[in-house]
């Protein structure tokens, strides 16, 4: 038979029907999304409530109510928060404090990273295993010893000790983020700036951090994400108002002897969660290669 043929035969088969679904596959299919719309919803209620009780009037959380809906929105809440309760102060002692955390643990894990990633080390594997745990430490355990140290040094109640504290709390996940991403870079990168007479500092400067960029991004919004939502750490080092850090802050709020004002904190926590919320909408791409770095070497 000759190859016309064939391809005039190949051309005249009928096409293969499309599969049509079971119910069976359909029944899975909808159970699936159905509890996956569950879990969204059951995830973003308590925000909802929060947002929806931060647009409640004082007469309506006098009164208990437990609508889904704010009978007479207000933004009132919002505008005392800043204006009386005198917010700002500590969304600026926040803003201070976190900053200064992020910057230096991007300026100390970026070369510990690069250390990590680029040379040759007996324990290598240890080492990045004790970080990784270290990452996860309990917070509260180290409380104490930095309480009595602080206190000891004179630095209890001052900025450096919570810029501090951060540090130690932030700096092995940025660590262990950045060693993963740096990784990735190629060693003749490195190897070209190192014989043109580079140092090594230079080359993570000039030539290891612009490629990196993404995960030295990653690194830092995480680091501030978890400074800026630290409520123990601050509670327990600052001891007067004028040095609370906003999740501080946010506890005195609004209250008076026989009356708790949800709306008042509410609009608070809506307050400081705007800058999370936008970070992790506009980064959400850099967050998420950051975190797969080195997933597939």
């Amino acid at each position: 038979m000759s190859t016309t043929s064939e391809v005039a035969q190949l051309g005249t088969r009928p096409g293969r029907a499309p599969r049509r679904m079971t119910p069976g596959k359909a029944w899975r299919r909808a159970g699936f999304f159905l509890l996956l719309a569950l879990f969204v919803v059951a995830s973003l209620f308590p925000f909802y409530w929060i947002v929806i009780t931060s647009l409640k009037t004082p007469a309506e959380i006098a009164q208990g109510t437990t609508s889904l809906l704010p009978g007479h929105i207000t933004w009132g809440n919002y505008a005392n928060d800043l204006t009386k309760q005198n917010f700002i102060r500590p969304l600026v002692n926040s803003a201070i404090v976190c900053l200064s955390a992020t910057a230096l643990t991007i300026i100390i894990a970026a070369p510990a990273g690069y250390a990590l990633s680029h040379t040759r080390m007996r324990g290598k594997p240890l080492v990045l295993g004790f970080i990784l745990v270290a990452a996860f430490f309990p917070v509260i355990a180290m409380v104490g010893p930095l309480f009595i140290a602080y206190r000891r040094t004179g630095l209890l109640n001052t900025y450096p000790a919570l810029i501090l504290s951060y540090l130690i709390y932030t700096l092995p996940i940025a660590t262990w983020l950045l060693s993963s991403y740096f990784s990735q870079i190629p060693k003749e990168l490195e190897e070209a700036a190192l014989v043109d007479g580079s140092t090594r500092l230079n080359t993570l400067r000039k030539v290891i951090i612009p490629v990196a960029l993404p995960g030295v991004f990653t690194a830092a919004i995480l680091s501030f994400i978890l400074a800026w939502n630290d409520f123990l750490l601050a509670l327990s080092f600052m001891t007067t108002p004028n040095m609370y850090t906003a999740p501080v802050a946010i506890v005195s709020l609004g209250q008076s002897q026989f009356q708790v004002f949800y709306n008042l904190i509410d609009a608070a926590v809506v307050i400081i969660s705007i800058p999370v919320a936008l970070l992790v909408i506009f980064a959400q791409r850099r967050i998420v290669s950051g975190l797969t770095a080195g997933s597939f070497r």
